[in-house]
């Protein structure tokens, strides 16, 4: 069969390497010049099954108001204009913002994250990829001791799915890494999750898609999407600047700008794009960086070790499909990182960078069918998707190839709204 996915980020890639490995006859459109080079460029690095939790949960809602204004806080709305989408999807975030959606929501996420480790790492034992891993778990902290309860007891909820994720004193926190014993802050403890894993999705991406060439994928670069033409209830083609580029089935991996091209075919894709920002330092002292990837969980950022380099990341801004940096919000990570790491690196010479995160209002991804038979969607996955990207790349390959998935698809498709 021949399958064209559209989009060749991490999620994109991983799809394409699936569904040749399937046999099938694939194509992958990117209006860039090779792969990974817009949400999978920068992003935090973590493999971070731990962070399942979505968006949407109720210890969120008191949170949202005492952030309004403020242009460091973790997450900022700017509501610059009427966008019936943007307050329609806000609706549905705050409807999930109860104990029993939260729970919902938190294991399809983990069902997936799981799998998805899963496969990356059979991935990696059969490609030998390199992209700067560790395998030494995600140790998320927490500075004040409510965030520390109530991450506690969603770490309690999670060991009931099969994530293995271990309450620590701040005396074990500095066990685990010793960099954090240099930090500014009273630290109230930790949650670690040794099954985690960390790496650089760009350097990944570009592996993956240089192994799926060499498996037979087509690349079509320097490609913008026009539209997805359709007729009788059928996709039967992809409208290019200069052809119409055809297939037996399509799969729409466009991460955050997804919602542009489902729209023109009565598809309402509940979602929003979120910039996230990043910033990579260069270490100059590898003692004093850490080797566990560290996420601080109150100010929403992640810390990861890539070789030679620190990538801090986090934050969300909603402000549509605008990737302008406000400056600020990248230089407060910096100095977040001088907080926790202060001798670490070379922080003049840090490289910011923003990019956008496709948000659903349950913070799980859209995976599957749609009302077009030959078109499948594989996007929303929102800050995880690194995390996802292998599993939600195999699941695809399955459908599309009429085969059971691994796991079950309860509640990751587009009916669920």
């Amino acid at each position: 069969m021949k399958v064209v996915v559209l989009g060749a980020g991490v999620t994109g890639i991983a799809t394409a390497w699936y569904l040749a490995e399937a046999g099938h006859e694939v194509t992958v459109i990117d209006r860039q010049p090779e792969a990974g080079l817009e949400t999978s460029f920068a992003n935090g690095g973590q493999i971070s099954a731990c962070h399942a939790e979505p968006w949407a949960n109720p210890a969120v809602l008191p949170k949202l108001l005492k952030w309004l204004g403020r242009e460091d806080a973790p997450l900022v709305f700017r509501l610059l204009r009427w966008d019936p989408a943007l307050w329609a999807w806000g609706l549905r975030f705050l409807t999930n913002c109860t104990p029993g959606k939260t729970a919902i929501n938190t294991e399809r996420t983990l069902r997936v994250a799981l799998h998805s480790r899963t496969c990356l790492q059979q991935l990696r034992q059969k490609l030998s990829l390199d992209y700067d891993h560790l395998d030494k778990g995600i140790l998320s902290i927490y500075t004040d001791p409510k965030e520390f309860d109530h991450a506690s007891r969603a770490a309690e909820f999670m060991n009931k799915y099969g994530l293995d994720r271990q309450v620590k004193s701040s005396q074990e926190c500095f066990q685990v890494e010793p960099a954090l014993s240099h930090m500014r802050d009273p630290l109230q403890g930790g949650i670690y999750t040794a099954s985690d894993e960390s790496g650089d999705a760009f350097k990944f991406t570009q592996e993956l898609a240089k192994a799926a060439q060499k498996n037979g994928v087509q690349f079509r670069w320097n490609t913008p999407i026009k539209a997805l033409a359709h007729y009788n209830g059928l996709i039967n083609g992809i409208v290019t600047e200069h052809e119409l580029i055809t297939a037996d089935s399509y799969v729409l991996a466009l991460a955050s700008y997804s919602p542009i091209l489902a729209a023109p075919l009565g598809l309402r894709l509940p979602i929003v794009p979120a910039k996230g920002y990043s910033v990579t330092i260069p270490i100059t002292d590898p003692a004093k960086a850490p080797q566990v990837s560290v996420t601080d969980d109150g100010r929403k950022m992640v810390f990861t070790r890539l070789g030679d380099r620190l990538r801090v990341a986090g934050t969300a801004e909603m402000a549509g499909w605008d990737l302008s940096m406000t400056e600020i919000r990248w230089k407060m990570q910096i100095e977040r990182v001088k907080a926790l790491f202060p001798e670490c690196g070379a922080f003049d010479a840090a490289e910011p960078w923003a990019g956008l995160r496709a948000i659903t209002p349950d913070s799980s991804p859209i995976l599957g069918t749609t009302p077009y038979p030959n078109l499948w969607l594989n996007t929303g996955h929102g800050t995880l998707g690194w995390t996802m990207a292998c599993g939600a790349g195999q699941i695809i390959a399955d459908l599309i190839s009429g085969k059971e998935p691994a796991i079950a698809m309860t509640g990751l498709g587009l009916d669920r709204f």
